[in-house]
């Protein structure tokens, strides 16, 4: 079997790959263009690519042979999974195993921002820190205050639920009752608009799709209070960004935490200049412990999948319903 890699995963995918495949690996570490990608499928059973490389439908087209694709993500939204089903292709991706790790990065940024780790840090070793002041650097406390919670599946839940030691009053708002957050933190459910208006930190954990496209607007960023902190670990598209640089300049908020952003891996300069803004290079996942059970995840799944049988994390197992169309 042969199978073609967008990029360098941590090792052990990459060998357990290799025990029963020839690979193809992407030899640089930056993202590939579109023509690359169909370059390299060429004559492949198997493709293992990243959130960051478009798998739209003239790239599944390019070649006849492809016969899955795993994704080194729990998002596949860069995926055109409609064109692979047609194909009889199965997708797959990596899920609950980055949850826990995704959900302690979004309490990083929620600190950082709350206490002005950031700016305190370059404040520091600028050589301007004179002395103890009753007024210098003020954050915001995070015990006993009102977290929002948007979007409740596997990541919004256990950063809910990480929220327990802070002794915090939990809103969320999601499509479903999430009874688990409920139960154990006395959480309630509520309107969007309500949970902006009531909420200390309002964290975004929704998936990307039309109805949550900039969900969070200059309507949405004004409801919230002054002393407001927002973060965003899900996908950057979920906030206007114009709309979220005008709320930072203009204190509409205190101060925001960003992983994700809505034209990555551009960041505006407008952005990068502010002082209340903590910027992270989407690495919501990034621990070697998780990235290495991703990268077998993904392997795993593409190696069963190349096999004839249904991988465990398939989104699409409607394929196996349809006949496959060339």
């Amino acid at each position: 079997m042969k199978i073609f890699v967008t990029r360098k995963l941590p090792r052990p995918g990459l060998d357990l790959l290799r025990k029963e495949c020839t690979i193809e690996l992407n030899p640089d570490d930056r993202v590939l263009t579109k023509d690359e990608i169909i370059k390299g499928i060429k004559g492949k059973d198997g493709l293992l690519c990243l959130l960051t490389d478009t798998i739209d439908k003239d790239v599944i087209n390019a070649e006849p042979k492809l016969k899955m694709i795993a994704s080194y993500a729990v998002g596949y939204d860069n995926i055109d999974t409609a064109t692979a089903t047609e194909r009889g292709i199965p997708v797959s991706n990596t899920p609950d195993v980055l949850t826990e790790t995704t959900a302690e990065l979004a309490w990083a940024l929620l600190f950082s921002v709350a206490r002005r780790i950031v700016e305190g840090d370059g404040f520091t070793r600028g050589g301007r820190f004179k002395g103890w002041a009753p007024m210098l650097m003020l954050g915001q406390d995070v015990s006993h205050k009102t977290l929002g919670v948007v979007g409740t599946g596997r990541i919004g839940t256990a950063f809910a639920l990480k929220s327990k030691g802070f002794q915090m009053n939990v809103l969320y708002t999601d499509e479903k009752r999430n009874e688990r957050i409920e139960r154990d933190l006395g959480a309630k459910q509520v309107p969007l608009s309500t949970l902006l208006k009531e909420s200390d930190f309002v964290s975004l954990h929704v998936p990307l799709t039309d109805a949550t496209h900039h969900l969070i607007d200059e309507k949405e960023l004004r409801m919230m209070k002054k002393t407001a902190i927002l973060i965003n670990t899900a996908r950057g598209p979920i906030i206007r960004e114009t709309a979220l640089i005008k709320a930072l300049k203009e204190h509409w908020i205190f101060g925001a935490g960003l992983d994700v952003y809505e034209k990555e891996p551009e960041i505006s300069e407008e952005l990068r200049s502010l002082h209340n803004v903590v910027l992270q290079p989407h690495t919501g996942s990034g621990t070697l412990e998780t990235r290495t059970k991703m990268a077998l995840m993904a392997a795993e799944n593409l190696l069963i999948g190349l096999k004839g049988g249904t991988p465990p994390n398939c989104v699409n197992k409607e394929v196996f319903l349809k006949k496959p169309t060339t």
